[in-house]
């Protein structure tokens, strides 16, 4: 399906979040995560946030065309583009779109700093254009891992890489030159939540240098589809999982204040945070803050221009 939309950057104004743009090439996700954020978003458009979500996916084939567009206006100003903060930029589909690797084509051209977050290994594809970007500062990717249980992954992230090929996939870019972190997101109360410092680290051991992470939150829709994922999976374990997530959220599911969104309050998301900060300092993870390169932003041909005057 087509989304004919006039913009592709996103901009906000959020303080808990270190961008204020960033590009969605996609609607919806192949990937099927269940416990997915950004499911509700497609309700806003007419479908389901269940299985339309995962199977009623938007393209947007003029993605490139229009970022050409909007980064050569006149009043825009460089900053660091995010990619993978809606809906994954390496979904499966993209593989036959490749609407992904040609905004990072772009990207290049202008010599504009790219953040990405994927749990796709298809992001190795694109090391040839990450690695010289990431050369000049202009390239970090993030992989998401949420836990090492094949079990667990297989239905949970159901079309998503396997969680020991995301390790290879951290590896792999790494060795490649590429700022690489870890995100473990969303940290899953009493199903994943224990795996927190293996996660941490196995993806320092594959080259890692930084981590964040995200305490499960579920929005809207999203709540009673993972209520009810969990009940046909762990149901022994469903109502200790939902009381946690509820005494994490102020009685609620989610949280949409800044900065508790993410995090959540009370005392098990305080333990997540301090278990977070001692591991990481442990493990020599976020030692030092990469600063992507914006000086180098230049609109391809506009040097010349200049030059004839």
């Amino acid at each position: 399906m087509i989304d004919s939309t006039r913009t592709i950057i996103n901009w906000n104004d959020s303080p808990d979040i270190p961008f204020d743009r960033s590009i969605n090439p996609y609607r919806g996700c192949e990937h099927g995560c269940i416990y997915c954020f950004a499911r509700p978003s497609h309700t806003y458009l007419g479908f389901s946030a269940g299985l339309d979500f995962e199977r009623r996916i938007l393209i947007k084939p003029e993605a490139a065309k229009l970022l050409r567009a909007e980064l050569s206006k006149k009043n825009y100003r460089c900053g660091v583009m995010a990619m993978g903060t809606n809906t994954d930029p390496y979904q499966p589909l993209e593989k036959q779109q490749q609407l992904t690797r040609q905004i990072l084509t772009l990207l290049a051209e202008f010599k504009h700093p790219v953040s990405i977050v994927t749990k796709s290994a298809m992001v190795e594809r694109d090391i040839d254009i990450l690695a010289p970007m990431a050369e000049q500062g202009l390239a970090q990717v993030l992989v998401s891992v949420t836990t090492l249980s094949n079990q667990i992954s297989r239905t949970l992230e159901p079309r998503a890489a396997a969680p020991q090929r995301r390790l290879q996939t951290i590896r792999r870019l790494h060795e490649a030159g590429i700022p690489v972190g870890v995100m473990v997101a969303p940290i899953i109360p009493v199903l994943t939540d224990t795996e927190m410092e293996n996660i941490l680290t196995a993806a320092r051991d594959a080259g890692a240098e930084t981590a964040g992470y995200v305490l499960l939150r579920l929005p809207l829709e999203v709540s009673p589809l993972f209520e009810e994922w969990l009940q046909h999976h762990y149901p022994l374990k469903a109502a200790h999982v939902m009381s946690i997530v509820r005494q994490s959220r102020e009685g609620k599911t989610n949280q949409a204040e800044f900065h508790a969104r993410m995090r959540g309050s009370g005392l098990f998301a305080d333990m997540i945070r301090q278990r977070f900060r001692l591991t990481s300092k442990r493990l020599g993870l976020n030692q030092c803050n990469l600063e992507m390169n914006t000086d180098l932003f230049q609109v391809p041909g506009q040097a010349e221009q200049l030059n004839l005057f």
